[in-house]
């Protein structure tokens, strides 16, 4: 295995930011970047990444292989939460497993946005129709959570299974990214030249911002997880290191763009802390917020951004 492709992420600028982050907690520093700010560096990201893979598909025909891609993305989120939520269940409570399992069947945009990122400097490419992918994602898991919480404590769910489906496809980062997709798949090819310094030249900038700011937000979050033992510390780094080989190792037959892969792998082993979160809030309200955001956001982030990524490259590479 060439191991300068882990020291290479781990003196990636965005992860050196993100760990300035956490060390300013640490620090007790007053470092911190102004809400709005980061709202703003989020939404950027959301519209370049959407963008970009819009005029990616536009150059693209809709093949059998983008639609087995699609299914294959779709089935991988349904799934994860179901064998999750059984390892789960016993030790953390059937409101709590179903939580983050659906956490975890779902997909962090961020960590996709580090994955394009970590692509392009190996030179690289992935199709434009993984931004759909990673789109259609998000859904299916919040679904399966409220299926199995249902199941488990029908008394005990709040919110139609119609509303959490609606709610997972107008979540603002789900909206954005398919808007940005479609806008960028019908836009004319000259006029988006003329907003290409803003989507693509910038981008990785605003992506050491952002960490930056995660780093901040996870030290912040850190001290009062790990009260919770380790068991959760192991699930949110053993599950998403799991996923992520088994994908890097299956996807060959999904796909035989290495950069693909490598997409379908990340998305497999990230977790989502944004919109996940929102949803159980409808149909979930005994979950633990304090317990499945840490999991995601302080663990299997930096896991994924530090070994996981630089693992799953190395397994697609040999396959």
């Amino acid at each position: 295995m060439d191991f300068q492709i882990l020291i290479n992420n781990l003196t990636n600028p965005s992860l050196l930011f993100f760990i300035l982050g956490v060390l300013a907690v640490k620090l007790k520093s007053d470092l911190e970047i102004p809400p709005t700010s980061a709202k703003f560096i989020a939404l950027y990201l959301m519209i370049s990444i959407g963008f970009k893979g819009g005029q990616e598909l536009s150059h693209s025909e809709f093949t059998a292989g983008i639609f087995w891609a699609l299914a294959f993305g779709v089935l991988l989120s349904a799934s994860i939460p179901f064998y999750t939520f059984f390892i789960l269940k016993r030790k953390l409570g059937v409101p709590n497993a179903a939580a983050i399992a659906a956490a975890y069947g779902s997909i962090s945009a961020v960590t996709f946005v580090a994955a394009a990122a970590f692509l392009e400097g190996q030179g690289v490419s992935f199709g434009g129709h993984m931004v759909a992918v990673m789109a259609l994602m998000e859904a299916p898991a919040i679904i399966s959570g409220v299926i199995l919480l249902r199941k488990y404590t029908p008394s005990k769910s709040e919110g139609g299974l119609k509303q959490i489906v609606i709610h997972a496809f107008t979540n603002s980062s789900v909206l954005l990214i398919l808007g940005s997709l479609v806008i960028g798949l019908i836009a004319d090819e000259k006029q988006a030249e003329g907003i290409k310094p803003f989507i693509t030249d910038i981008f990785k900038g605003f992506l050491a911002v952002f960490l930056l700011d995660m780093g901040i937000t996870s030290g912040r979050k850190l001290k009062a997880f790990f009260k919770t033992g380790y068991f959760s510390s192991l699930f949110a780094t053993l599950i998403p290191l799991i996923n992520g080989v088994l994908v890097a190792y299956i996807s060959q037959w999904v796909s035989p763009e290495v950069g693909d892969r490598l997409i379908f792998a990340i998305l497999a082993a990230s977790a989502s802390y944004i919109a996940v979160p929102a949803a159980m809030k409808l149909s979930n309200p005994e979950a633990d917020e304090g317990l499945y955001v840490p999991m995601a956001l302080a663990v299997t982030f930096p896991f994924n951004l530090t070994l996981g990524m630089p693992i799953y490259w190395m397994i697609i590479q040999s396959t």
